[in-house]
């Protein structure tokens, strides 16, 4: 990821200055992960909120200060406020479950559950997580799927690295069980008994 960043970085600040080529390389290093995350939050509607969000980053290109890793942070940050406007449109936007305190140092998870995520498909894995409450699937949606650090993710969110973390523990966690042989379908979550969200049909996955 850190060579990619690099390459990245050097990419939009060309493309900042005008070369679309170099905008392409962009869009083409950033998006399938920025879709992944948008299907994530919204399902079938995630190619239309995605594209929405490219308008806005095309307009305020010029605005964005930073490397390739903080590009992927603000491409997300953008992604989510028009997948939660898309959702407050359709009256569907799902409830908060409680945050963690944050607490835990979990060195390894999110490596080892990338890794076991890589071998089911995209589709399962975003169907999955639209189970999971929607702080857990938020965080396990910007540290797997767009691959963002924890502290980088918590400023998407607007919380706190240690909140992240738990919660994209606890979501990993409950991904292992749903997705395990025989595993529940994970419709109550049995650390904070919150009700996690009705599974809707992704299309299309990556």
């Amino acid at each position: 990821m850190e060579a990619d960043d690099a390459e990245l970085g050097a990419a939009v600040e060309r493309a900042q200055q005008g070369d679309e080529e170099a905008f392409a390389l962009a869009y083409r290093m950033v998006h399938p992960r920025l879709l992944g995350y948008v299907r994530g939050l919204v399902g079938g509607e995630a190619e239309d909120v995605t594209a929405e969000t490219w308008l806005e980053i095309a307009r305020d290109l010029g605005r964005f200060r930073g490397d390739g890793a903080g590009f992927r942070g603000w491409t997300a940050t953008i992604a989510r406020h028009r997948a939660l406007d898309h959702l407050r449109r359709q009256k569907r936007r799902p409830q908060t479950s409680p945050l963690e305190q944050d607490v835990l140092e979990l060195p390894g998870t999110l490596d080892t559950a990338a890794t076991a995520l890589e071998g089911l498909g995209a589709q399962a894995v975003l169907s999955a997580i639209r189970k999971l409450p929607r702080d857990q699937a938020e965080s396990v949606l910007l540290r797997v799927i767009v691959g963002l650090d924890g502290p980088a993710a918590a400023r998407v969110l607007g919380k706190r690295p240690g909140a992240v973390r738990s919660a994209a523990h606890r979501g990993l966690r409950k991904l292992a069980e749903m997705m395990s042989p025989g595993g529940a379908d994970g419709m109550v979550d049995n650390d904070s008994g919150a009700r996690t969200l009705p599974a809707r049909k992704v299309e299309g996955g990556r």
